[in-house]
């Protein structure tokens, strides 16, 4: 990533009616997915240039740059556009492991079996701990 990304990039992709692209976030070892977010033209542009997962949050209505208050940054590897230009995926190297607000290292968690939600992986750190 670098300063110097020229932003004409932008106008390719696909921004819905709030002017918003969802984003996944995808570790770049292991290849599973760690989250998901949304992110607006200027969140998109500072991950570009920054290095680094900056999104926009919907409930604080502002940018929020992963790990500003955990510390669990996601360095980011590449960014893809899918074949519709609607959906973002980052490459990331996600810093101590934990993704997730609850703990764990990806938000998706639960698994549908016989028609109920189970929870299959591990609080790695207690979110109190955290926040």
């Amino acid at each position: 990533m670098s300063e110097s990304v020229p932003v004409s990039w932008l106008e390719d992709v696909y921004w819905n009616q709030d002017g918003l692209v969802p984003a996944i976030a995808q570790d770049a070892a292991t290849g599973r997915i760690l989250m998901m977010a949304w992110m607006n033209r200027e969140s998109l542009q500072l991950t570009a240039t920054e290095g680094r997962a900056v999104y926009w949050s919907r409930s604080r209505n502002r940018l929020w740059r992963k790990g500003e208050e955990s510390g669990h940054l996601q360095t980011v590897r590449e960014v893809r556009l899918d074949c519709d230009a609607d959906v973002i995926v980052l490459q990331v190297e996600q810093i101590g492991g934990i993704a997730c607000h609850t703990g764990r290292e990806s938000c998706f968690y639960r698994v549908l079996r016989d028609g109920k939600w189970h929870t299959v992986d591990p609080v790695i750190k207690d979110p109190d701990q955290i926040y």
